[in-house]
């Protein structure tokens, strides 16, 4: 089955509508969240959200701060001009991150639901068998937090970027993707240390909320043989404190 979402040959005609929906959402973050970077480098990310608490109060943002490793910037830049220059004439990193989002919540929803026979034809066989045991012994509360909604990632980050070849000569390319997103999930403080906690309050719920800023590593592979459909495959999975 193919990657829907994650043809890098295909023009995304969605990052328009993924928009409206952010800016639909009203919520209000009650102090700003600063992640330290990570060793990919993270660039400064803002997303203003409006208050209805009171009419004196100021809108509040959330805050993705952190300073750029230049040294893989620079690196993952030469990456992908090698990938349009021999691989993919079409490539885009803006387009392949907003189908990288969407691959996302899907698949991060299936998991949740624990659906794995859907995961197949988007994730790896061998991947799959690995993250139903894991799942199996993750709570209820645990498996809802790795659910996350569009309009809950607050950032996105291209990561490590390779290409290689195997000893038949095929030849793959892998981007490491990561994401940040809130949950809603109802989980115990023990067992979630390290995540960020901040109160929220949802304009059209009226009621005040917590939500965690949770992290997930998603790596996406394409195998660009001549021959072989240009499908997208996950090949690594990683939620933080939950599917480590």
């Amino acid at each position: 089955m193919a990657l829907f979402m994650l043809r890098s040959c295909c023009r995304f005609t969605s990052t328009s509508s993924a928009i409206r929906l952010v800016l639909n959402q009203r919520i209000v973050v009650n102090r700003a969240v600063k992640l330290r970077s990570s060793p990919l480098g993270v660039a400064a990310a803002v997303r203003p959200y409006s208050s209805d608490r009171e009419t004196q109060e100021k809108s509040q943002k959330v805050l993705v701060v952190g300073i750029p490793n230049l040294f893989i910037w620079f690196r993952t830049r030469i990456y992908y001009f090698l990938i349009r220059t021999y691989f993919d004439t079409e490539f885009s990193i803006e387009e392949f991150t907003e189908g990288a989002k969407q691959a996302f919540c899907h698949v991060s929803r299936l998991l949740s639901q624990c659906q794995f026979e859907a995961l197949e034809g988007l994730v790896a066989k061998d991947l799959i068998g690995k993250l139903e045991e894991k799942c199996k012994l993750l709570p209820v509360s645990h498996k809802k937090a790795l659910s996350a909604d569009l309009d809950e990632i607050m950032y996105t980050i291209p990561g490590d970027v390779g290409i290689y070849y195997d000893d038949d000569g095929r030849r793959f390319v892998s981007i490491l993707m990561r994401f940040w997103y809130l949950t809603s999930a109802h989980i115990p403080e023990d067992s979630m240390e390290g995540t960020r906690i901040f109160q929220v309050v949802i304009r059209r719920e009226s009621e005040a909320g917590t939500k965690r800023l949770l992290t997930a590593n998603y790596e996406f592979q394409r195998e660009f043989t001549k021959g072989v459909p240009p499908d997208w495959t996950i090949t690594r999975i990683e939620h933080s404190r939950l599917l480590d």
